[in-house]
């Protein structure tokens, strides 16, 4: 089955383009440690999911290119051109000629409406390219205007024409210094909308993915185009194919559906994240190895200790003891920064595969009470490495990683709204402080939920 993927604004067709990169050059990476025929397979799997029907031997990505600046689409269309290896089909972009100025209202009442045919045209065109449609993966930014405002008005439209498809955003987590002064506004607007129309929300952090840049990749400079391959890899790790079952050589056939079916067991929690491990770069990867058993023992404290990545994990935090109250869990957990999971979703690829034991990430201490760890966890498998790693792990999780960000971004948002700042440029385009209201009461209660479990 297939995924459709929609680009919005800069952000997301930058890092659009990464992710096909890393999926095409996975696929087609020598050093995947399997038999030829499975090599093979994988390819075959992959490229259902991500490519269509080749042009002259080249494969072409499922995907439709949405901007209103034709700076950025220019330069992510040229840059797959000139790659030779996969490219965009010709007619599926849709860029204008002015921005949305960072305003959320902008991009959603203005552009939305005005782009909607075209746009969803060509969604649809891409759409009547798949033999089967697993659901639409949408790439955007919550900060900006056109990412954030077309994007929510785009996931909107694709729930009304396709409510039987699945819809999975992922979306770019701004830095909390800021890069824009109404980030707060923009994000909040974003998150709303999109809880009632998406069924998943996958969200990186820029700052989590900039000390990984740093920290483990070792880079002094660190620029958007580091930052993007780095999410392209993580993202690549959990879409590649793997098992359908253990045991079996056949792949999954419904990636999308899949995760949701593990990862999403009720509407009020749609919040995924993902960890990795190991990152480096590759001159520290020609001096390492790793066994099963160290990787997982690390994704796990990661996983506990809410820790992005494995330098720094905080090894103090342990999971509640069984048999204390709930109360007392809720306040222990506070103290320890004990981030419980409602559903954890492991992905392993790599050598002696089926070795790895996953016992720990069962103990039910680390999920909420209401899910048995059966249903709570999952695992996936492929003997296939992926990229240049001979083992490699990641964890998909709804937890409650995203609690702070999420209270901070909230807090900050309520703070210069009850000071009416900059409502004025929001309200010119047809969002009035009802909206923002509605909005708020919406993430306060996606708020509590979280802190709930």
């Amino acid at each position: 089955m297939s995924v459709v993927t929609v680009q919005l604004g800069q952000c997301g067709n930058q890092i659009g383009f990464e992710v096909f990169d890393a999926l095409y050059s996975d696929s087609h990476c020598p050093q995947g440690l399997c038999s030829k025929r499975e090599n093979e397979t994988y390819q075959a799997s992959s490229k259902e999911r991500f490519f269509s029907e080749e042009e002259n031997g080249v494969p072409i990505a499922r995907a439709v290119l949405v901007d209103m600046e034709p700076k950025v689409i220019n330069q992510t269309l040229s840059k797959a051109a000139q790659s030779g290896q996969w490219k965009y089909a010709q007619h599926s972009c849709f860029c204008q000629k002015e921005g949305s100025g960072n305003n959320w209202a902008y991009g959603y009442s203005v552009h939305g409406p005005r782009h909607e045919e075209s746009i969803m045209n060509l969604i649809q065109k891409e759409v009547e390219k798949c033999d089967s449609l697993s659901g639409f993966f949408i790439i955007m930014s919550m900060a900006g205007g056109t990412g954030s405002g077309l994007g929510a008005f785009v996931t909107q439209n694709l729930q009304d024409q396709y409510s039987n498809s699945l819809k999975m955003n992922q979306i770019i987590w701004p830095y909390g210094t800021g890069e824009v002064i109404v980030q707060n506004y923009n994000s909040v607007l974003t998150l709303s909308h999109l809880y009632r129309s998406s069924d998943a929300l996958l969200v990186h952090e820029n700052d989590a993915v900039h000390k990984i840049c740093a920290k483990l990749m070792n880079i002094k400079q660190i620029s958007f185009s580091d930052i993007n391959q780095v999410l392209a890899h993580q993202l690549g790790s959990v879409f590649q194919p793997t098992y359908s079952v253990e045991g079996s050589c056949h792949y999954r056939r419904n990636p999308l559906g899949d995760l949701m079916e593990n990862l999403v067991p009720h509407p009020e929690f749609k919040m995924l994240g993902i960890r990795n491990i190991p990152q480096m770069s590759e001159n520290s990867l020609t001096y390492s190895t790793f066994t099963w058993a160290g990787l997982l023992k690390h994704l796990r404290q990661m996983l506990i200790s809410n820790s992005k990545m494995e330098e720094g994990i905080n090894w103090q935090v342990r999971p509640p003891l069984p048999g204390l109250p709930t109360l007392g869990k809720v306040s222990l957990n506070r103290e320890l920064h004990f981030n419980t999971s409602i559903a954890n979703l492991v992905i392993l690829r790599g050598k002696d595969v089926h070795s790895a034991d996953l016992g720990g990430f069962k103990d039910p201490a680390l999920y909420t009470s209401w899910l048995e760890p059966i249903d709570a966890f999952n695992v996936w498998k492929t003997q296939r490495a992926f990229s240049k790693y001979e083992k490699s792990a990641a964890l998909v999780s709804n937890s409650q990683f995203l609690l702070k960000p999420l209270d901070t971004i909230v807090g900050k948002a309520w703070n210069m709204f009850a000071s009416k700042a900059y409502i004025h440029q929001y309200t010119k385009f047809g969002i009035e402080e009802e909206d923002f209201l509605d909005s708020f009461t919406l993430l306060e209660q996606v708020v509590a939920s979280y802190c709930n479990l």
